[in-house]
């Protein structure tokens, strides 16, 4: 059988045995299949919550990492093809890292070794197929969420890990990619983003508070603007509906800032609306400013302010930037915060050396958490939506 044929059979066996398998099993279903397919060993690495540690997937323990390695992200060959996204060979071994992706999401790298003649792309095909499998079954493991943590994680981190759709999508016409920290303490601070035709949606809330009720605030926020999202509501009337619910569940006494939008992916024309939050920021050709627009009060307060629909027409290539207050207001041993203009700073130099969105906001939330001496006082999340036109 061909290189072609073998890996297509591999492929093709992995999703009818996958259908009955659970994500503990993946690592010896996937090895099987691919030792048959010219690819004697096959070992699964994912990613951690942080994006720090590359964890072995054994399949041993309440985790799937009994006897399994952690290897670093930065500083090493497998973290080089996960932050490219590209396979990367091992010295001169015949063995090859290769990412592990599902669409623009990445997920880890396989440890791949092959015999002479196999090609890259049938190492590739193979990790196409494991991003599905991966993505099939996390969601239903707690070894998955078990694997990816570091250290314990709070209950209101919990949630927000639960609410929040997968941190980056990419199609032909747009890429939206985002991050938060703390990872595991998150209380408030929450993001989302669907794709609704041929249009996005995309939002940022900041809830009040840093305890579990902060938490459910955001949860909140979220299911009432998903909800009415689905049913069609237009953008000038979705705070209304998020403050009513808000109000009576909490009756004023407590309130999130939001900034919710909608892009056009056609014709680039974007529409927002700000809810006592910080402004977008439009990076444009290696410039940034702050996209303006009259904000209304804070969801949940009922201060009556009018809402103000705004609108920018973007041109192919341009970021818009939603993030919370966290992401500015860390301050560093000295007390000076790490500010607007070095946030932006950040974003337009990683955007220059044309780094992928998801690895200039790994490398910006890490930036952040080191200026502020490895722990944040407060939620700090970003959102980055980039319209390829």
């Amino acid at each position: 059988m061909s290189e072609r044929g073998s890996i297509d059979a591999a492929v093709a066996a992995l999703a009818l045995a996958g259908q009955q398998s659970s994500f503990t099993d993946l690592p010896g279903l996937v090895a099987g299949e691919a030792a048959r397919a010219g690819l004697p060993e096959v070992r699964i690495y994912l990613a951690d919550r942080q994006e720090r540690v590359l964890r072995e997937v054994t399949g041993d323990g309440l985790d799937a990492h009994r006897g399994g390695a952690d290897l670093r992200i930065d500083g090493t060959v497998a973290g080089l093809a996960y932050t490219k996204g590209e396979p990367v060979p091992i010295g001169r071994e015949q063995r090859c890292w290769v990412p592990v992706l599902n669409g623009a999401e990445r997920l880890g790298v396989l440890r791949v070794a092959y015999e002479e003649g196999t090609g890259v792309e049938a190492m590739r095909t193979l990790a196409a197929m494991v991003g599905l499998l991966v993505v099939d079954k996390r969601s239903n493991s707690d070894a998955y969420a078990r694997l990816i943590r570091t250290k314990p994680m709070s209950v209101s981190a919990e949630m927000q890990w639960m609410l929040m759709p997968p941190v980056t999508f990419t199609n032909a016409k747009v890429t939206v990619s985002a991050a938060t920290e703390p990872a595991y303490d998150n209380a408030g601070d929450s993001f989302d983003y669907a794709l609704i035709g041929d249009r996005v949606s995309l939002a940022v809330f900041d809830a009040m508070g840093h305890d579990d009720a902060a938490g459910l605030l955001a949860n909140l926020s979220v299911g009432v603007f998903r909800n009415h999202r689905r049913k069609g509501t237009p953008l000038a009337d979705i705070p209304r509906v998020v403050e009513d619910a808000l109000t009576e569940e909490f009756v004023r006494t407590r309130f999130t800032t939001a900034v919710i939008g909608e892009l056009d992916l056609s014709t680039g024309d974007l529409h927002w609306v700000n809810c006592g939050h910080q402004p977008p920021v439009l990076i444009r050709g290696g410039k940034a400013h702050e996209l303006e627009c009259e904000p209304s009060h804070p969801l949940g307060m009922r201060l009556g302010l009018p809402v103000t629909v705004c609108h920018e027409q973007l041109e192919p290539g341009d970021r818009v930037v939603l993030y919370t207050d966290g992401m500015i207001e860390a301050r560093d041993s000295q007390g000076r915060e790490f500010g607007l203009n070095r946030f932006v700073d950040f974003v337009i130099r990683h955007d220059a050396d044309r780094l992928p969105v998801p690895e200039t906001l790994r490398r910006l939330i890490q930036a952040v958490m080191a200026y502020h001496s490895g722990r944040l006082d407060d939620d700090a999340t970003v959102l980055v939506c980039e319209w390829h036109g």
